[in-house]
């Protein structure tokens, strides 16, 4: 399997009317995210925010957890909230990767229409064969911007339900949690 890590990013993305915005970043998906990604044995998890005081906000949470009273209260929050890299962009999360032309970039959206799109055992199967290392995306707000998603070496088909409710807006821990199982997780 191929180093792998993913970014939440928080700019740019876009919001209901496809505006591209910044969000905030949230408590609860630093957790849940990093967890994830530890499950999942990725070596990274980097929060992506071009705002200051937002950055500073994660990592006063991720200290908290690392070497305040959260790792003393429940000490297994640590080892996940180890793999949290706290960056201003894009660029900056792909130089600490080694680089935008050492890394594959992936894109996952509900809104996948662009060519070029792999189906999860597609995606599976390259990620478990010989490659650069991976950097897997995933877009807060109503999604990644649509640059980023251009931008991407691969695009992963959205995830859909057995339902044909049309409803398709998981919150992005969902999302990360069920990606991150399809291409890694245990096939029964």
């Amino acid at each position: 399997m191929r180093r792998w890590c993913l970014a939440l990013v928080h700019y740019p993305v876009l919001d209901r009317q496809g505006a591209v915005i910044t969000t905030a970043i949230t408590n609860l998906d630093l957790h849940d995210i990093a967890r994830s990604a530890r499950t999942y044995g990725l070596s990274d998890v980097f929060v992506v925010h071009p705002v200051t005081a937002q950055r500073q906000l994660a990592e006063k949470v991720q200290d908290h957890w690392l070497n305040g009273s959260g790792r003393r209260r429940i000490p297994d929050r640590a080892p996940p909230m180890e793999l949290l890299r706290v960056v201003s962009n894009m660029r900056e999360a792909m130089d600490s990767f080694g680089g935008r032309d050492q890394v594959e970039l992936w894109t996952t959206s509900a809104r996948c229409g662009l060519g070029n799109t792999f189906t999860y055992e597609q995606a599976r199967s390259r990620l478990w064969s010989e490659g650069p290392p991976v950097m897997l995306l995933f877009g807060t707000g109503w999604g990644l911007a649509s640059g980023l998603v251009e931008e991407a070496d691969v695009r992963i088909e959205p995830i859909r339900s057995e339902e044909a409710t049309g409803f398709n807006h998981l919150s992005v821990r969902a999302a990360c949690a069920i990606t991150l199982d399809r291409l890694a997780g245990a096939r029964w």
